[in-house]
């Protein structure tokens, strides 16, 4: 396989330097643009100029290696050609249609979606984007059931709209958790952070299921209308569950009447190394969320595939939702385009590949070498480093939710990785190892050897 690259050297950048241009994009920004998650009198992004493969690049000719994927969904890269192509052959021949008729690029998006995702979700309610997917999930499965409950664990994110930021369970859902809205939350199995005080993954898995069954039990089963849990988390943390979990959640979602739903907006179409993470459990859930990575990001889109059980549900009666750009046009020309380009390159396979040989070993490494690393978790490109001041107590290199001074070990690395060309994916006391799934080899091991040397920033502040 020869992933899609186009990389841009040092004089070409150079001579296409433009920092007038730069300021004037970063001028008009700051004086109009508001943006998501942040303070905004003390941010200060970045002006991008252009972009290519697993690269992009500023008005001063800096270029990163992204480790990062955007947020997560550039899963073959930028501009990718087959798929710029065919959003601007979609764009001349029908570039928006409302969501009621029948559109060919919509009909066979959903068709190829539906013949990767597992067991019988077969029915794709399309979406703007992964909150909705999971708004419209929470939804299906409160009317499939008449119940009202719905459990997530912890350590999650699930979106940032009404119902999914409710869902969510790191510290972006305390500004909007209304405390009202039938959501209850629950601890998924983590080992190296276990609050089961287990020792091994078997203990880890036991403890995890008979706290969420005495959970279940204390709330009322008949309450509950679904169990939502990334299949993987991501932002959290890239904690792969244990043998066993996933499925064992499915056997109690079974036992009572309980819609299982598999959050995949992250881990979905090649990420781990499969087109979909829950093959490697060989669970099927009710319903499985979907975006980012279903067209790379060219256009927004995400979605919900649907069980057979859940979909005859409104076969006769309407579904109260819907949304005005629900499988549109261009964007589902993009996920054509990107699941042909998935399937041709060999993306998913390429994926594992660099899991496997390139990305996993040399984390490792990067962990054996440098006391900051307490440990090192993932599969395909979906990695976390999990950074500690002390490796004994495992105490996290920040504190939980820092920011300022309490965070700057973590800002210092940060800087570091951009200064030698790196864009890192930093969360909390964790950086994330998230590039393409069609990166090379040889970028891998670029972004291995930027680690390392930002690593030992982040040694100087362990005990």
């Amino acid at each position: 396989m020869t992933p899609h690259t186009d990389h841009v050297d040092r004089a070409e950048r150079v001579d296409r330097a433009d920092p007038q241009s730069g300021a004037a994009v970063k001028a008009a920004d700051r004086a109009h643009v508001f943006h998501s998650w942040s303070a905004q009198g003390l941010i200060d992004p970045l002006a991008v100029a252009g972009a290519e493969g697993s690269y992009f690049w500023d008005y001063d000719g800096n270029r990163y290696l992204d480790f990062s994927s955007g947020l997560v969904y550039t899963n073959i890269g930028y501009q990718h050609p087959t798929v710029v192509a065919a959003i601007q052959e979609q764009a001349g021949r029908l570039a928006t249609f409302a969501p009621a008729f029948a559109i060919d690029v919509r009909s066979e998006a959903a068709r190829l979606i539906a013949e990767r995702t597992p067991g019988d979700l077969d029915k794709i309610f399309f979406t703007n984007g992964g909150a909705e997917a999971v708004e419209n999930a929470v939804r299906m499965a409160r009317l499939h059931t008449g119940r009202p409950k719905v459990l997530s664990a912890y350590r999650s994110y699930h979106g940032g709209t009404s119902t999914a930021i409710n869902l969510t369970g790191d510290p972006r859902r305390w500004a909007s958790d209304s405390g009202t809205s039938g959501v209850v939350r629950f601890w998924a199995p983590f080992l190296y952070r276990s609050p089961f005080y287990a020792s091994t993954e078997a203990e880890e898995c036991a403890r995890a299921l008979e706290h969420l069954e005495a959970t279940i039990a204390f709330e009322g089963p008949a309450t509950i209308a679904a169990i939502i849990l990334e299949t993987i988390p991501g932002t959290a943390g890239i904690m792969t569950p244990p043998p066993g979990y996933l499925a064992g959640v499915r056997e109690i979602c079974d036992r009572h009447g309980i819609v299982f739903v598999l959050d995949e907006v992250m881990a979905g179409f090649g990420r781990t190394g499969k087109w979909f993470a829950a093959e490697h459990f060989d669970v099927v859930p009710d319903l499985l969320t979907f975006a980012k990575g279903v067209n790379s990001g060219y256009v927004p889109l995400g979605g919900v595939a649907i069980s057979g059980a859940i979909a005859e549900t409104f076969a006769s009666r309407p579904y109260p939702g819907g949304l005005t750009y629900s499988g549109h046009p261009l964007a589902c020309a993009a996920a054509v385009a990107t699941i042909g380009v998935m399937a041709d390159e060999k993306v998913v396979e390429h994926a594992a590949h660099i899991g496997e040989t390139i990305l996993g070993p040399g984390l490792r490494d990067l962990a054996a070498r440098h006391p900051s690393v307490g440990e090192v978790r993932g599969t395909g490109v979906f990695w976390a480093l999990d950074l500690v001041k002390d490796r004994e107590t495992r105490e996290p290199l920040v504190p939980y939710n820092a920011s300022g001074e309490a965070n700057a070990p973590m800002a210092a690395f940060a800087a570091a990785c951009k200064k030698n060309g790196l864009w890192p994916f930093v969360n909390m006391n964790r950086t994330h190892a998230v590039p393409a799934c069609n990166i090379t080899e040889a970028e891998a091991k670029e972004g291995l050897a930027v680690l390392d040397l930002a690593l030992t920033v982040a040694d100087e502040h362990t005990a």
